[in-house]
């Protein structure tokens, strides 16, 4: 079951050796897809069984279980004899996201997984070994959940990704309110209330992303997005709240106001994240991070190139008339860097009456024509990239938030602020309370902080979860609501937006309905009745011979016409084609055999079709109607013992088939017979 495990590690080992060996990287980066095609033909081998499919790619493993000592040894002797990193298990999914397997992760057999994982269809509890507060005392083996079963206040199931999501941006959207009303009352010269309740919350979310950094590894963490922008207001949140601390404590009132405004920077990461998980997974989103890698990438490349212009201007503007320093020339630079070229030339002179022209001019046109037109080139290459890999981006990006939400951290199910209590509380008590005291005293404290929560969780998944008798008969009520009002209302175009289109149900329920009725005959039945076969399947124009003569019977109850005034069916088709093509022309190519004794006019053969040439000459059959009667007499031979009105049903489903199957005959030979009373008018 290891097998996956060993070739995404084995992977990680060629994508290092490509960046250290430029000669062959190319090799080594298709050794490394190898490795991920090969665990992913792995991984099918256990589809046949879910619970095994997901313990392999669940189960965390050690890199040297099974090695000898003597590897041991050597392994520790080369990470510099520390016998704590030696004990870092993965699972399978954790280094395809190191790796970036992102084919692996996207295929649908992975997909099942984690769709599992995040719904909390699965269950289960890894062991924490890199945790800040570890619970390790009672873990829980892979299971399918069951309410059945389940406790109803089951604190585990603030663990399930589908939850912690929707519990992430409560917590969110309360910080960024507490964020909003400490800069509204902000007050240099003392703490406020709203500044107190803004800076629990924001340790609160700095602890739980540090928790989820330490559980799963800096690379791993990194790799979401999103965490990208948390780390950016953590660090900013925490600069400001050094200089209020400074300033407050020194008396410094600049410092505090400093504070303050680089506290209100944090503006533009709070509300776009807030806005980012309505539209986690448009295309947009998901290019954002490799767009902005590689515009921080290009610009500093940039400052890098122009840094020898900059010394120069600043050595050339020492011995001219205006004093220029470095910080101005730079800004300058700047400016025309993001298209004021004005500047460039009403500035140039005043550096050097020769030289400033010339350096000014040559640093214009390469910022504003070459380098941006490279620069916008390369976002776009980004961004189509992206999008044409958007699925798979998407899926990726769902499997990291997937296996954060499952971390085996004991403060993932508290919520803050209540994570720093719990900190503070059980991380002392680690140290002298046994597992199983440790183990009850963090289930009590998660199931009296988090009540409220895990009762609409326990109320939701019995009766208000999909496929739920309360969920049901609500939609039932619903339905039948609906159906109840009058057409011109259902029809409304604003009502249809709101509740859908009818047409998708009328689909929906055709394609589930279940006819407990016989079977119909199939086409692909290669099973024969005592007449030699199923005529009534067989289309008479392509597969037998033309001279097929089936007078159409009237379906039940129904009243023909008395004889004196019916039109024979040859003139009434006569008249219908009259005007067009005739018939007889549209088949002649298409004629699959003819009978000269019927008084059709023999093909010769360089006029046949090559479908007449393959399958002519077949054997006539006999006719429909007299088939479907005999099948009749034998079917009621064998449901005379069965119920009447059983049987008066089946005998009216055959009465309507046979009906069906001999109106469609009727409008395979309408040609025929056009051709053949043509051609008997003129013969002798």
């Amino acid at each position: 079951m290891a097998a996956v495990y060993a070739c995404l590690v084995v992977r990680s080992y060629f994508l290092a050796a490509s960046e250290d060996d430029l000669a062959y990287a190319g090799v080594m980066l298709s050794r490394a897809n190898l490795c991920e095609i090969l665990a992913l033909k792995l991984l099918t081998r256990f589809a046949t069984n879910h619970i095994q499919l997901v313990a392999v790619l669940t189960t965390s493993w050690n890199p040297l279980a099974g090695a000898t000592p003597e590897i041991v040894a050597e392994v520790t002797e080369s990470l510099g004899g520390s016998d704590d990193v030696l004990n870092c298990p993965q699972s399978a999914l954790e280094m395809a996201i190191s790796t970036q397997a992102k084919h692996l992760l996207s295929a649908p057999i992975s997909q099942k997984v984690v769709n599992d994982i995040y719904t909390g269809r699965v269950v289960f509890s890894a062991v924490a070994n890199r945790s800040l507060l570890a619970d390790n005392y009672k873990p829980r083996p892979i299971e399918i959940y069951d309410t059945r079963t389940a406790p109803f206040l089951d604190h585990y199931r603030l663990r399930v990704p589908k939850y912690g999501a929707i519990l992430e941006f409560f917590n969110f959207a309360i910080l960024l309110l507490t964020f909003v009303l400490c800069l509204f009352h902000q007050d240099p010269y003392r703490v406020t209330f709203w500044e107190v309740t803004f800076i629990l919350f924001a340790l609160s979310f700095a602890l739980q992303e540090y928790t989820a950094s330490t559980e799963h590894g800096w690379i791993i963490y990194i790799a979401n997005m999103w965490n990208v922008f948390d780390t950016s207001f953590i660090l900013i949140f925490f600069s400001y709240l050094g200089l209020r601390i400074h300033g407050l404590s020194h008396d410094e009132v600049q410092h505090s106001i400093t504070a303050f405004d680089l506290l209100a920077c944090g503006a533009c990461i709070l509300f776009p994240r807030l806005a980012f998980f309505a539209v986690s997974n448009n295309v947009v989103i998901l290019a954002l991070r490799a767009m902005i890698a590689e515009f921080v990438f290009f610009m500093g490349m940039a400052a890098i190139c122009f840094s020898g212009l900059l010394f120069t201007l600043w050595t050339l503007a020492a011995t001219s008339d205006k004093q220029w320093t470095l910080k101005s020339i730079a800004w300058l630079m700047t400016q025309i860097w993001f298209g004021n070229t004005f500047l460039s030339f009403g500035q140039a002179e005043s550096f050097h009456p020769l030289f400033g022209p010339i350096l000014m001019t040559g640093f214009a046109a390469l910022s504003n024509t070459l380098l941006l037109t490279i620069l916008i080139s390369t976002l776009s290459n980004t961004f189509a990239r992206i999008d044409a890999n958007a699925s798979v981006e998407y899926l990726f990006q769902f499997a990291i938030t997937t296996i954060e939400g499952v971390k085996s951290d004991a403060l993932v199910s508290y919520q803050p602020p209540f994570n720093i209590f719990a900190f503070l509380i059980l991380k002392p008590a680690s140290w002298f309370l046994t597992p199983r005291a440790l183990h009850t005293l963090n289930v009590f404290l998660v199931k009296l902080t988090t009540f409220p929560i895990l009762l609409a969780i326990g109320i939701y998944e019995r009766y208000l979860a999909s496929g739920r008798v309360l969920r049901e008969s609500g939609k039932d009520a619903a339905q039948s609501l609906f159906n109840s009002l009058p057409r011109h209302i259902k029809t409304m175009p604003i009502v249809e937006a709101l509740v859908g289109s009818t047409t998708n149900d009328l689909y929906e329920a055709i394609f589930d309905l279940d006819d407990p009725r016989a079977q119909a005959p199939s086409l692909f039945d290669d099973t024969e009745d005592e007449d030699g076969g199923n005529p009534g399947l067989r289309s008479i124009a392509s597969r037998d011979s033309m001279n097929i003569s089936v007078r159409p019977s009237t379906p039940t109850g129904t009243r023909r016409p008395p004889s004196s005034t019916r039109t024979p069916h040859r003139e009434r088709v006569s008249a219908r084609t009259s005007p067009r093509r005739p018939v007889s022309n549209v088949l002649a190519p298409l004629a699959l055999g003819s009978d000269d004794q019927a008084g059709v006019s023999t093909l010769t053969e360089d006029q046949r079709s090559p479908l007449a040439k393959l399958f002519g000459a077949r054997p006539q059959v006999e006719p429909v109607a007299e088939s479907s009667v005999r099948r009749v007499e034998a079917l009621l031979e064998d449901v005379r013992d069965l119920p009447v009105h059983k049987l008066k049903d089946e005998m009216k489903e055959l009465q309507e088939r046979q009906a069906r199957i001999e109106n469609l005959l009727l409008m395979l030979t309408r040609g025929m017979r056009n051709e053949t009373g043509h051609r008997s008018d003129t013969m002798p």
